[in-house]
């Protein structure tokens, strides 16, 4: 085992997990680095919390598991360097130690842990947890990736006020107003910051200011104290269903539809950009149809789009 260097991880279809112990203990790590190779996994081995930083950030594993009490960099504060970098944050950290009274374990959780195991570790109980929180993050994964291709302009957020994650879609709105990364640091994180600290209720809008670009943000959830999931709003870009809305004597729901699919989406992505189903949007577009005395969704999209360029 190599404390400073590991092999690169070729990603394949049936590539097996890829493991980061974290320990200065050379006889831990022999006892883990077994348990897990004989199932199959990928060990990285790391004696402290820079060395494991510098492993993570070169080959990213699929979960990490971590000593508290090591030298130069702490379990604790290694958590917290891991938390603060948005390619590693949503990697699970399974604390491993031999403090086990209660205020040490809930400083692991508030750092960012997801579990927490006292020494001597059990193999058997390690690998129990480590499948029930790989597959968490399998599940976490899956549903960002499903976000990332819906077309939806969504982030999360910490207390702070700074992006943990954000969709494409977000980072491209971000990059046509112009916000940049430093604006994001000192001007968004901020505005955000004193916004939720009033604890606004889910659908409570934040219009940003400092941008020529309209911009707002819309609260959607507040998973816990750390973390806030909400949705960037081009103000500029809202006005088109209103316009259609006011034009054509469509509702605000079919208004909505009659934009995306002006906008060349199909019934699956508009019905998934709208959260309803494609069933409901065939229906609107019935009801668009007849409003509008068209038979398709080329014409349909065709008077759409004379109100919208105007």
């Amino acid at each position: 085992m190599n404390a400073t260097s590991a092999p690169t991880h070729t990603q394949r279809p049936d590539t097996p997990d890829v493991v980061l112990v974290v320990d200065d203990s050379p006889d831990a790590l022999s006892m883990i680095n077994d348990a897990l190779e004989a199932e199959g996994m990928d060990v990285l081995v790391a004696l402290e919390g820079k060395q494991a930083l510098t492993i993570a950030r070169r080959i990213r594993p699929d979960i990490i598991l971590l000593d508290a009490v090591m030298p130069v960099l702490d379990g604790f504060d290694t958590c917290l360097a891991l938390k603060a970098d948005p390619n590693l944050a949503t990697i699970p950290v399974l604390f491993m130690t031999g403090l086990s009274d209660t205020a040490d374990v809930v400083r692991g959780l508030e750092c960012g842990g997801v579990d927490y195991l006292t020494k001597p570790i059990q193999p058997g109980e390690l690998l129990a947890r480590m499948r029930v929180h790989l597959n968490n993050a399998r599940l976490t994964s899956s549903a960002q990736t499903a976000l990332d291709s819906t077309g939806q302009t969504l982030f999360t957020v910490n207390k702070e006020g700074a992006i943990q994650w954000a969709t494409p879609q977000t980072h491209a709105l971000l990059a046509r107003a112009r916000a940049v990364e430093s604006w994001q640091l000192n001007e968004l994180a901020p505005q955000l910051q004193r916004w939720l600290s009033h604890q606004p209720d889910p659908g409570h809008q934040l219009n940003l200011a400092g941008l020529e670009h309209p911009l707002s943000i819309r609260l959607i959830a507040q998973h816990t104290h750390q973390e806030t999931l909400l949705k960037l709003v081009d103000e500029e870009r809202a006005l088109g269903p209103a316009q259609l809305k006011d034009n054509l004597s469509l509702t605000e729901r079919e208004s909505d539809v009659l934009f995306w699919v002006a906008n060349g989406k199909s019934n699956r992505d508009a019905a998934q950009i709208l959260s309803m189903s494609p069933r409901t949007v065939n229906k609107h577009l019935e009801t668009i149809f007849h409003k509008l005395g068209v038979d398709n969704r080329t014409a349909a999209a065709r008077i759409a789009l004379r109100y919208l360029t105007e």
